[in-house]
């Protein structure tokens, strides 16, 4: 989400992608009734976040010591704990 916007905001936009072949035709499988905009949407969201989040670790720990693997594993489990647990095929 964009800094300031919320979930309530309605305006959209529309842009032009591409993406390879392959990665379309699982796009939209997987995308199923909620549509590719708000998978995209989801996705784009998710990845703009971690990127945030990337950034404030590494501004903490330019002021600070590196984060230890304990504080990590907290982390990850405050931020991941209510999301499915994926397997690999």
């Amino acid at each position: 989400m964009t800094p300031g916007a919320s979930k309530r905001d309605t305006g959209t936009t529309n842009i032009s992608v591409s993406l390879p072949k392959a990665t379309a035709v699982d796009l939209r499988s997987r995308a199923g009734r909620r549509g590719i905009s708000a998978y995209v949407t989801d996705a784009v969201e998710h990845k703009l976040a971690m990127e945030r989040l990337g950034e404030i670790v590494a501004d903490y720990e330019a002021d600070h010591e590196p984060l230890t693997e304990a504080e990590i594993a907290a982390a990850t489990v405050e931020l991941f704990a209510d999301r499915p647990v994926r397997r690999s095929a």
